[in-house]
């Protein structure tokens, strides 16, 4: 047993001899490991799921918008039931919500309870990255946090990575039910380990509970997310009226959180974390990776099954080896985070990311397929030496009261701005596409028809280049992130 004392005469956990961090840490990163891996998973079993259940594309997508839909409208809650329930409590329950919905997937008679299911899965996946970072933002002091940060993007990484190979390997040999079957004794483990061995580490303090400030982000954030991910349901694209409407009420939604946010002594999800210029520098950066990152995990695979003429199986494996590299090498450049900061990993990453897009923007019918390797392996490299030390840096300059806020705020983007990045990325795609058509003298040959696909994909890389030359920019201006008492907004200069 610890001493009730004790804890008060240390600041972070991870500097008490007489806590054991290390099975906290496991018991975290297992639930993690499997509730990520669990989104990628089903992507290649869509086209099984429409002739299991006889149901079209626009219905079965629902698996993948919906869980997205869900997570953009619980992770902004995040911060709320972070200062509400104990670490226990909150972890425990997110998992055990997590394991319902993959029991209920796995046994689902029909299309309609496998998407109950799912949806009650993205509940818990949708709340469980930010326990995870604010557990450990409060267990270990700046100084130690970039590899424990990288050992986070290892499994952010890693896990959707290996998803869609072994998704292949399930679905072809055993059936897509067993994609959740072998998830749930994973599940479960991580249950009752962390039941055992995970303490509370977080304050308990009960803030107001604000519902108008609830409505409006489940409005603001659900319909942005919506709208954006109904894009390609219609010809018209962002000219459709649904996606119109959605993205108005998405907008406004958003617009009224905000200012009501601003305006509360307890927000739900506090803005103030903006007033700190190195979490702003991360949130912008973090931005731009996200962009980068869906210009190559969506546009490539459609370049190398149009243009070059491979398998589906084939181009998921040439993206393997970038995926997997950026899991192994994120804890490395944690290490060096800690060690000697930002500057010297993000300037050169940077200009990494922004030679590989510009790289990217050059390819043709005729490039070859180690083009395509070398330069997602190295855009993967430029991600783990700039997203996680960009996130950890950022966090670091918060003072503990605003961790679960700025938490909360880093994982709202991450569903929104994948919504926005694919349907964005894949319109200037097509338009590009079309256009080239519609002056080509011979719009129907198959080989100007692969033509008018590359030179979309040209034009996506190109505007990822420009927008990689922010990131160069904002690379010079980035400085080791501390908090110092007058970094407090609270308190006074002296």
């Amino acid at each position: 047993m610890i001493d009730n004392e004790e804890p008060k005469k240390y600041e972070y956990l991870a500097d008490n001899p007489n806590v054991k961090v290390i099975p906290i840490m496991l018991s975290l990163i297992i639930g993690a490991f499997f509730a990520i891996l669990n989104e990628t998973l089903l992507n290649i079993a869509l086209v099984t799921l429409m002739e299991e259940f006889l149901i079209p594309l626009t219905t079965v997508q629902w698996m993948a918008t919906g869980f997205m839909l869900v997570m953009a409208v619980v992770i902004p809650v995040s911060a709320l039931l972070l200062q509400w329930y104990t670490t226990r409590q909150l972890f425990l329950s997110t998992m055990i919500i997590f394991t319902i919905g993959t029991i209920i997937c796995a046994s689902a008679p029909t299309f309609s309870i496998l998407l109950v299911g799912r949806l009650i899965q993205a509940i818990g996946t949708g709340l469980l990255m930010p326990i995870i970072f604010n557990v450990f933002l409060l267990i270990y002091p700046p100084h130690n946090r970039g590899k424990i940060m990288g050992l986070v993007g290892l499994v952010i990484m890693f896990a959707p990575a290996i998803g869609p190979t072994l998704s292949g390997v399930i679905v072809e040999y055993l059936g897509w039910r067993y994609l959740f079957i072998i998830v749930i004794p994973f599940s479960l483990f991580s249950i009752f380990f962390a039941y055992k061995y995970l303490i509370n580490v977080s304050e308990v303090t009960k803030p107001k509970i604000d519902i108008i400030s609830i409505i409006f982000s489940t409005i603001g954030f659900g319909s942005i997310v919506y709208g954006f991910s109904s894009v390609g349901e219609s010809a018209d694209g962002f000219l459709s009226t649904n996606v119109l409407i959605a993205v108005i009420a998405g907008v406004a939604g958003i617009a009224l959180f905000v200012i009501r946010q601003l305006k509360l002594e307890e927000p739900v999800m506090d803005l103030r974390v903006f007033k700190y210029p190195m979490f702003t520098h991360a949130v912008l950066m973090f931005l731009i990776i996200i962009m980068a990152m869906f210009a190559s995990e969506i546009i490539l695979p459609i370049y190398m099954q149009g243009p070059l003429a491979l398998s589906a199986a084939t181009a998921g494996l040439v993206l393997l080896p970038g995926s997997i590299l950026n899991g192994i090498m994120s804890p490395f450049m944690g290490h060096l985070f800690d060690k000697f900061g930002p500057r010297v990993l993000m300037i050169p990453a940077t200009l990494v990311l922004s030679g590989t897009m510009f790289m990217m923007s050059r390819l043709t019918t005729e490039t070859s397929l180690w083009v395509v390797i070398v330069g997602y392996i190295l855009l993967m490299l430029a991600v783990s030496a700039i997203m996680m030390p960009a996130e950890t840096n950022g966090l670091n300059q918060l003072p503990k009261r605003l961790y679960p806020h700025g938490t909360a705020v880093m994982s709202t983007l991450q569903p929104v701005a994948g919504a926005i990045g694919v349907s964005v990325f894949i319109s200037i795609m097509n338009a590009r596409q079309l256009k080239f058509l519609q002056q080509a003298d011979t719009p129907n040959d198959p080989a100007t028809i692969r033509e008018a696909m590359v030179a979309g994909v040209e034009l996506v890389y190109f505007i990822a280049f420009a927008i990689s030359i922010v990131a160069v920019i904002l690379a010079f201006t980035v400085y080791r992130a501390e908090l110092r008492e007058m970094d407090e907004p609270t308190k006074k200069n002296n």
